[in-house]
Formats: structure tokens, C-alpha cells, sequence
């Protein structure tokens, strides 16, 4: 694609759907004999979540929240739509695109163990620990990265990019994305 905001590409398709693949052999693993409520945050975890779900072999049900996001002067996020299954001694799975500040994930969690389930665990696409305020467990992930702003696989830049099927740095005229990346090995 060629866009003059798009920058270094950061992960490839073939990346992606190694990962993803690899990602849904360990919940497989970790979920034998139990079918746990996978929870897709809306909007930009659904195209993670399709291709996960693909590659699970287990049984599962599947529902989806929305939330705002995190606002500090209200210091929470907003639940915007819930989920309709009853979560009570059921194992749940967040999916997430990316786990950055983690003050909504927190939020979410914290929600969510009020609904007195067995086990609420998290699965993200990308997780960016060096971006983190809140303390938040993230279970599963495909890809770790430095904090530079990505697009592409459901993550979008003011709605634009999320239906790259790669993961691209959105550009940065200072240059400090692209010496991050080339010190990941990533770059041209």
C-alpha cells in the first residue's frame, strides 16, 4: 500500500498468521475439556479474533463488548454494549488488539470478576508493556513492541488502515520509529 502515513511495515502477514496460529495452540492447551466465553473487544480485535478463532480446535462461545475509551477525567472507560451470555462460573477470554496503557483493560477485568466467573484471562494481538499504567495480566499475545503507534490487522489511525493485512509504524517524521524498529530487526 502506498500512503505517505504509512511507515515501516512491522509485521508481515505470513508473521501474523504464524503467530496467531501459534497463540491458538496454547489456549487449545490451556482450555482442553472446558468451552470458555471469548470476549471480542469491538472494533479493532475483531480481525484478530476471526483468525483466532479459526485456528481453535476447542469449543467455545463467542459475544462482544464495546467500551470507550479510558478518559481521565472520568477515571474509567464506558461500557457501551455488554455481552449477552451470563459469565458465572464460566472461564472467559478477553481479546484485545492491543494492550498499551491498560487502564480500560483494567477497568474491564475488574468488571468482569464482578460477574463471579471461574477464570478471566486476556489475549491480545500486540501487548506494549513500556506503555503500561495500569497493572493488567496479559495471558496470551502475539507480538510484544516498543511503544510506537501501529495500523493495520483491526488497528486503525482516526479509522483509517485497520483493514491492512499487515502491521504497519504509522510515519514518524522525527525518525525515532525507525530506528526503534531497526534495533527489532525490522525496517528498510
Amino acid at each position: 500500500m502506498s500512503d505517505p502515513r504509512l511507515g515501516v511495515r512491522v509485521f508481515t502477514r505470513e508473521e501474523i498468521q504464524r503467530r496467531v496460529e501459534e497463540v491458538a495452540h496454547e489456549i487449545d492447551r490451556d482450555y482442553r475439556g472446558e468451552r470458555p466465553v471469548l470476549i471480542v473487544i469491538l472494533r479493532g480485535a475483531v480481525y484478530f479474533a476471526v483468525d483466532l478463532t479459526r485456528a481453535l480446535t476447542i469449543p467455545f462461545d463467542l459475544d462482544f463488548m464495546a467500551l470507550s475509551p479510558f478518559r481521565l477525567g472520568l477515571r474509567r472507560a464506558e461500557i457501551e454494549k455488554d455481552v449477552d451470555v451470563d459469565l458465572k462460573g464460566r472461564h472467559v477470554l478477553i481479546l484485545e488488539d492491543i494492550v498499551d496503557t491498560g487502564l480500560t483493560l483494567n477497568f474491564l477485568v475488574r468488571n468482569l470478576e464482578r460477574r463471579l466467573p471461574q477464570s478471566v484471562r486476556v489475549c491480545s494481538f500486540l501487548n506494549c508493556p513500556v506503555r503500561r499504567i495500569a497493572e493488567v495480566e496479559v495471558h496470551y499475545f502475539c507480538f510484544e513492541i516498543p511503544d510506537i503507534y501501529v495500523v493495520g490487522y483491526g488497528l486503525d489511525f482516526r479509522g483509517d488502515f485497520r483493514n491492512l493485512q499487515e502491521v504497519y509504524a504509522l510515519y514518524d517524521p522525527s525518525g525515532r520509529s525507525t530506528q526503534v524498529l531497526k534495533r527489532m530487526g525490522k525496517g528498510r
